[in-house]
């Protein structure tokens, strides 16, 4: 039996990603002045590693091997998945809404690794330019629709509008409350073409505590410091007005057509696992494996009306909203 401590020592390696223990290591003993030979380095390290940093060094880099290898069979119906999307003309749209450093973007290029370049798209737009501003919001995504038999994949959605802009700002309190209004409408408008076009609406969901780990990284690793935006530096102390913004979002758009699923993704690669199993659960499509269970695990993966009941009952018991 596993003690509380050790649990949440484990859990924090999980979250903290396969890399650290051996960054760790190696940040302790190698030399200050490194060889430039690559080789010799490693070996000079190999002879001064102790049993229990090759022990951890080795779960590290098993644990990501097994979790990549995982991903795989998942990765192969989702090329299934693809083909019969082409062969049937569909199209389908794919959002990824949800806080900043929630696992949006890594898993969307889990997802897309070994697609077909040629009938998938991600697109992540930037700020609206001048002209755009004055144009309906959801204008500028709508002409990155897929066409017949393309997937196209948003890293943050017109939903930028329910979430991210009335809390930064970025937009009034009047067009924040149009677009409440009205997005349903214009979302089941274009999902009334006889079935051709699917949506899927995913809002990743990440705790507080692992959010602040996920940012202090990016301020301290040059190579993830781009990540950092002015959204972020605010997203701790805004929380409470992020979580309202989620409520309502639920509250107001989640429906029987075009439901909302919330992903937990504290860790993330169950949360890439998972949100793999949820696509390719929602449609139908042909060769799909008999043997490889594709029901999402009910702990990540939850239905957008549930969230919403269970933020309904904290916000009973607590009188505020617990996340």
């Amino acid at each position: 039996m596993h003690s509380q401590k050790e649990k949440k020592r484990d859990a924090d390696k999980r979250a903290s990603g396969r890399a650290k223990p051996i960054r760790e290591v190696v940040e302790k003993i190698q030399p200050k002045v490194r060889p430039a030979d690559s080789e010799k380095l490693i070996r000079k390290i190999q002879k001064q590693l102790k049993k229990k940093d090759k022990e951890e060094i080795i779960e590290g880099a098993l644990k990501t091997f097994y979790e990549a290898e995982e991903l795989k069979p998942y990765q192969v119906e989702l090329l299934k998945l693809q083909r019969h999307m082409e062969n049937t003309n569909k199209k389908m749209v794919v959002l990824f809404d949800g806080r900043d450093a929630s696992g949006k973007g890594g898993t969307i290029r889990r997802i897309t690794r070994y697609l077909n370049e040629k009938r998938y798209r991600t697109v992540a737009l930037g700020k609206p330019s001048e002209q755009q501003k004055t144009e309906l919001h959801i204008k500028r995504y709508i002409e990155h629709f897929p066409r017949a038999g393309e997937i196209v994949l948003f890293d943050r959605s017109w939903y930028n509008r329910a979430l991210v802009e009335p809390v930064m700002g970025f937009c009034t309190e009047d067009q924040y409350k149009r677009f409440m209004k009205k997005v349903v409408t214009y979302e089941h408008n274009f999902l009334d073409d006889a079935g051709r076009t699917i949506l899927i609406k995913l809002y990743f969901s990440v705790s507080k505590r692992e959010q602040k780990r996920r940012f202090d990284r990016r301020k301290n690793d040059p190579l993830r410091q781009w990540k950092l935006s002015e959204v972020d530096l605010q997203a701790q102390e805004l929380w409470d007005n992020f979580t309202e913004k989620k409520f309502q979002l639920l509250k107001r758009t989640h429906t029987e057509k075009s439901p909302w699923w919330v992903i937990r993704s504290d860790n993330k690669h169950l949360a890439r696992r998972e949100t793999m199993k949820l696509i390719l659960s929602i449609v139908p499509y042909k060769g799909r494996s008999r043997d490889l269970d594709l029901n999402p695990d009910p702990h990540v993966v939850i239905p957008g009306d549930k969230e919403l009941r269970r933020m309904k009952k904290q916000r009973r018991k607590h009188g505020r909203f617990v996340e």
